[in-house]
């Protein structure tokens, strides 16, 4: 599981809650002035998630207009730029006489080095937000700059491809390893870099090594998208993406998986969720197996075992409601890799004064 840390209001009396909110946020971002017309009973949730030196946070919270005036920008200066990816809500944002407004999937970025204003409407805002020092953003500083203020959409091209990575990443952290932070930290530097890159139409001063990576995530990306179709061949991946076959081949042996393995491990993962679902119980496997690439049911079955110890059949009967009421024997499934476990929910959270809490079940972007 990923470093994480969780604020929520409701852990504090009401009268704690808006200076609470107000230190985290000086923690998380840089010192600010906050103020809300709902500051005698706020409401806020928000999951704190290092990935190395990058800092990503989903949060919901009430109605709040967030201040960084000249002199706090003098006083402390963290040098790092701020990304909002809008989920729920309204926001608009001030520089002086610069003022944007933001759409939802719309990303914002600020930067802690400059002086601004920023409003949400009245309803609660569902964000994700991350923290990168400057220093990641692999462009000339006084070009990333000119980035601020200019809305990234988050509904197309690598917008797109930050926006579903934050939303997936922070949807389940409990797969990953505490090892893994800074690498994924890395992959969201590339990320926001080819973002930047591309508001600025700037692609050619990006370092090689962020190019590989970034056109690695967009493949593996339209692999997923593409995994029913029989005609989905590394040959078509390569053409889809104006890529020769062996810069293919070599963009996955940097990964240390080969083209082939990775199509097909993906289809595998996803006959395995259809597999072990109750309500497609009466589904065939063939069938499932067939939609998902696996034409032969007797490949299908010899690539399923070899993955997770167990015929398909053993899988079903295993998940079946029989099963897990305990009336079968089946053995429990076994997952392809070995992944650091979750939660326990029935551990209780311990509350600190601050409202701030140790990962534990917490629900996803609702404030309670």
């Amino acid at each position: 599981m990923l470093p994480e840390s969780v604020f929520r209001s409701l852990d504090l009396p009401p009268g704690d809650r808006f200076d609470a909110w107000t230190e985290r946020m000086g923690r998380t971002h840089a010192p600010l002035e906050l103020s809300s017309d709902r500051a005698a009973d706020y409401r806020v949730h928000q999951r704190l998630i290092g990935l190395g030196d990058v800092t990503v946070w989903p949060a919901t919270f009430d109605s709040l207009v967030f201040r960084r005036t000249p002199k706090l920008v003098r006083q402390s200066d963290p040098e790092v730029y701020h990304l909002s990816l809008l989920l729920r809500g309204e926001g608009r944002a001030t520089w002086g006489r610069q003022e944007v407004t933001y759409q939802l999937s719309d990303i914002h970025v600020n930067s802690s080095s400059r002086s601004w204003d920023i409003f949400t409407g009245a309803d609660p805002v569902t964000i994700v937000g991350m923290e990168i020092p400057r220093a990641l953003v692999a462009l000339p500083e006084s070009r990333a700059d000119q980035v601020v203020g200019r809305p990234i959409s988050g509904r197309e091209g690598v917008g797109a491809l930050l926006s579903q990575f934050l939303v997936n990443l922070t949807a389940d952290t409990c797969p990953y390893q505490p090892q893994d932070a800074p690498r994924l930290g890395t992959v969201v530097a590339d990320l926001v870099t080819a973002a930047f890159a591309h508001t600025l139409d700037a692609d050619p001063l990006m370092p090689p090594e962020a190019h590989d990576r970034t056109l690695t995530l967009r493949i593996k990306a339209f692999v997923r998208r593409h995994l029913a179709d029989p005609e989905l061949t590394p040959a078509a991946i390569a053409a889809a993406h104006h890529v020769s076959r062996s810069r293919l081949y070599a963009l996955f042996r940097a990964e240390g998986v080969g083209v082939a393995a990775y199509i097909r491990d993906q289809r595998l993962e996803r006959a395995h969720r259809d597999l072990a679902d109750p309500a497609l119980r009466a589904e065939p496997i063939h069938s499932i197996a067939a939609r998902w690439g696996f034409p032969r049911p007797a490949d299908f079955t010899r690539a399923f075992r070899t993955a997770y110890g167990m015929p398909p059949s053993e899988l079903r009967a295993a998940c079946s409601p029989e099963a897990a009421g305990g009336a079968a024997g089946g053995r429990p499934p076994r997952s392809p890799a070995p992944s650091t476990p979750g939660p326990d929910p029935d551990r209780p959270v311990r509350p600190s004064a601050r409202g701030e809490r140790i990962r534990g079940p917490v629900p996803r972007g609702t404030l309670r």
